[in-house]
């Protein structure tokens, strides 16, 4: 694939971002496009490596190996150099409905299983993906597509972020009416308000796939929060089929002494907040929880960590730290995390180059925790208190976290996040619907078979498997709605 000798010629390049300092002054996504030349020698490097693992999609080690909808990643790089686009566009569109949604906020777990990274940096192969999408759309090939037919069955999707977007698309190319129901104001879920602006753009990228399915035919009701809101009976009444795709959206707290005082929010209240002022009123720094002037300690790392660094940055911060409980993470792949597996290296994403840019440094803080917080006269949060901790094994063999005497630090605080990730879904249509859960109160259903304890009743997304990625959520929506259409129709065509 590709050209023979391309990964010896080309070095592996990346568009350039925004410089740090000018992006943090708006709401605007920060990466830049690419020269079609350099896209293609990028194309080029794809090495014709003959067993690749770039789209096997395994979990190794509890991680993603490679990309989980099996995106047909040789072929489009060949395309790409060889100047297909449209070709590449079609081949893309096979596995995954939304392109610009991973090629923008996946964190490419098919790079991490590339053969070329072995020895080499990989393809670039997330840059490519996002190429090839908006190159689509600004040609004018990505059109609606309505289905011929319908087959007179009706279908609910309980929530409108990836899984259920990638489960109303699919179904309604089966030729099913799809009624997508979402308790927010917008549709998205986590695309929409989990996400900030300068990652991925609501107005322009987000809206502009939903109403594409909408002129396909998906219909959408925002404001329904199926179990509150909305009767759970009606929906069994009016559909003949539901697939459940809530989200893992119950953050995880921190009972800490203090915990109850005022500036202390889940990362998620802060990220919706900040993102509705965007849509709103045009600008983040207008929402209600707001880190002007104030000093930020963010708990928890990942993405969402990463996210209210970069948000509290835009929002005139005046000092942000990142409080990590995990170790540092090593430059290069440890001799236990071998290819294919996910490097589990330290990554600078771009809450952190901000950071450093206007401060000078990293803001994160590792093998820490929070021992308490600590109020003001009139009861909000004013600082915390932190203590180092050592990893070591307790008397059953397991890892615990041990604090270290005399390490103890209270750093000031105005605004506490909490991004330490999540328990699982809202219980009240799981509940309503009397299904089953697992041990972690995720909806149980077979991955690849997706029917709950309910006959008609699916279920996809981290709502199912706990919370993950994005690109996880495609691949249960895609698979809940193929399930969802054999079971209406006695037989399917769905991938």
């Amino acid at each position: 694939m590709g050209k023979p000798t391309g990964f010896l010629e080309y070095l592996r390049e990346v568009p350039a971002d925004r410089a740090p300092l000018e992006r943090v002054r708006d709401w605007n996504e920060f990466h830049l496009h690419m020269e079609e030349k350099k896209l293609r020698n990028q194309g080029a490097r794809c090495m014709d490596c003959g067993v690749p693992f770039c789209h096997t999609g395994k979990l190794i080690g509890g991680m993603a190996s490679g990309c989980p909808i099996n995106n047909l990643i040789p072929e489009f790089n060949d395309l790409v150099f060889r100047g297909l686009w449209r070709e590449a566009l079609e081949r893309l569109h096979k596995t995954n409905n939304f392109p610009e949604f991973t090629g923008r906020v996946c964190p490419a777990p098919c790079e991490g299983s590339c053969v070329l990274g072995i020895n080499n940096p990989p393809v670039t192969i997330k840059n490519i993906e996002y190429s090839i999408i908006e190159k689509g759309w600004e040609e004018g090939w990505v059109v609606p597509n309505a289905p011929a037919t319908r087959t007179g069955k009706k279908v609910a999707v309980v929530g409108s972020g990836p899984a259920g977007l990638s489960a109303a698309a699919q179904l309604n190319a089966a030729g099913h009416a799809v009624t997508v129901f979402e308790r927010a104001d917008r549709p998205g879920g986590l695309l929409m308000y989990g996400i900030p602006n300068m990652k991925l753009d609501k107005k322009a990228v987000v809206l502009r796939r939903i109403q594409l399915l909408e002129q396909e035919g998906v219909k959408f009701v925002c404001n329904a929060n199926i179990g509150v809101t909305h009767s759970v009976a009606d929906l069994r009444r009016d559909f003949d089929a539901i697939v459940l795709c809530t989200g893992a959206t119950l953050g995880r707290d921190l009972k800490a002494p203090g915990r109850e005082a005022a500036g202390i929010h889940l990362a998620m209240e802060f990220l919706t907040a900040s993102t509705k002022a965007v849509l709103d009123q045009g600008d983040g720094c207008a929402s209600p929880i707001n880190a002007k002037d104030k000093d930020v300690v963010v708990i928890g790392g990942g993405d969402t960590g990463t996210d209210c660094v970069g948000t509290s940055l835009r929002q005139g911060c005046r000092s942000v730290t990142q409080i990590e409980i995990m170790a540092k993470p090593p430059l290069e792949r440890a001799a236990n995390n071998p290819w294919p597996e996910w490097p589990k290296t330290l990554k600078i994403d771009y809450g952190q180059e901000e950071a450093a840019a206007r401060y000078g440094a990293d803001p994160r803080v590792y093998l820490t925790t929070v021992k308490k917080f600590n109020a003001d006269a009139t009861g909000r949060v004013e600082s915390l208190v932190t203590v180092e901790v050592k990893w070591e094994r307790n008397a059953q063999g397991a890892f615990v976290p041990v604090e270290q005497p005399g390490t103890e630090k209270t750093r000031p605080a105005q605004l506490v996040l909490l991004a330490m990730g999540f328990l699982g879904p809202e219980q009240a249509p799981i509940q309503a619907l009397g299904l089953e859960t697992d041990a972690r109160s995720n909806i149980k259903a077979e991955h690849n078979v997706h029917a709950t304890s309910v006959p008609g009743v699916f279920a996809a997304g981290d709502c199912r498997r706990g919370q993950s990625l994005v690109v996880w959520a495609i691949n249960e929506g895609r698979a809940a709605a193929r399930e969802c259409d054999r079971y209406l129709m006695g037989a399917t065509s769905l991938p």
